[in-house]
């Protein structure tokens, strides 16, 4: 009979053990989740920076100017 409750604490103790493993590994599953999407999204609006400037350039290089010019006026230069 002593036999019995010792080895049902012992195997309670792992299962507390277990069960706060998991919920780490869910926890940091979810945290690493949510950083990919940031990152997704922060990709996105460089992409539309990055397409917004090449607009820039290519509509001063139209009207004449050169590509260094260009280049130079789309980044906030004079």
């Amino acid at each position: 009979m002593t036999e019995e409750k010792k080895d049902s604490k012992k195997c309670s103790g792992k299962k507390n053990i277990m069960f706060a493993y998991g919920f780490i590994q869910l926890g940091s599953s979810f945290v690493s989740a949510i950083a990919l999407a940031a990152i997704a999204f922060g990709f996105c609006s460089l992409k539309k920076e990055s397409k917004l400037f090449n607009e820039c350039v290519a509509e001063i290089i139209e009207d004449g100017g050169t590509k260094s010019e260009a280049v130079r006026y789309c980044n906030g230069g004079n």
